[in-house]
């Protein structure tokens, strides 16, 4: 099976610097036309289905690229973006004025440091493993869309490629494409494709951490 891998478009926390986690944010004005941009970039591949987390700035890039297909969206829970807890709807400035100790130990990348109120960096990995064994159990698909978040992403990876848990090699763009073949062996095709976005005159190539 190829995963073609999809971080939603910019949502308006990402144009803003916020902190979004679980927070139910939009795209932004720039994110709705990178989610066209990323339908019109896929329409003509054999897609065979498109999963998707359930919040909406993922919801919002991936309807656009199912309607193309001619396909639904299935959503997955465990797509969703790491629990950030207390972190959810600041400014990094902020959360390192009013939660200097959280914030040290987030920056140190402690594996199984849970942020209050949220998940830790290892529970995301076993959740975005989970769900992409859930994918790739779901039927006989060659190749299918996984429409998800950069946090979850990234986890999911390192999960997937043996990259330890205090590592974080990843970054990915708004409404970039990364493949992933999942056949006997698991193997990291491309990284972080824009082309589409450079296309369509929509790309902007800001890379954010996994919150």
């Amino acid at each position: 099976m190829l995963l073609i891998c999809i971080r939603h478009g910019q949502s308006q926390f990402n144009s803003e610097g916020r902190i979004q986690g679980q927070w139910d944010t939009p795209l932004s004005e720039l994110g709705l036309s990178q989610a066209q941009a990323l339908a019109t970039g896929l329409s003509k591949e054999p897609i065979d289905a498109v999963f998707c987390s359930p919040l909406q700035r993922a919801l919002q890039t991936a309807r656009p690229l199912a309607e193309a297909l001619g396909q639904d969206v299935r959503i997955v829970p465990e797509l969703q973006e790491i629990h950030a807890g207390i972190f959810q709807g600041l400014l990094w400035s902020e959360i390192e004025a009013q939660h200097p100790d959280a914030a040290r130990r987030w920056l140190a990348h402690e594996p199984d440091f849970i942020v209050p109120g949220g998940e830790s960096r290892g529970q995301l990995m076993v959740r975005g493993r989970a769900a992409f064994e859930a994918i790739r159990a779901s039927g006989p698909f060659d190749r299918v869309a996984v429409v998800t978040h950069g946090g979850l992403l990234g986890a999911a990876l390192k999960s997937l490629l043996g990259i330890p848990a205090d590592r974080n090699p990843f970054g990915f763009f708004n409404a970039s494409i990364s493949r992933l073949r999942w056949d006997a062996q698991i193997k990291l095709v491309t990284l972080n494709e824009t082309e589409h976005l450079r296309a369509a005159s929509v790309e902007r190539l800001d890379r954010t951490g996994d919150l």
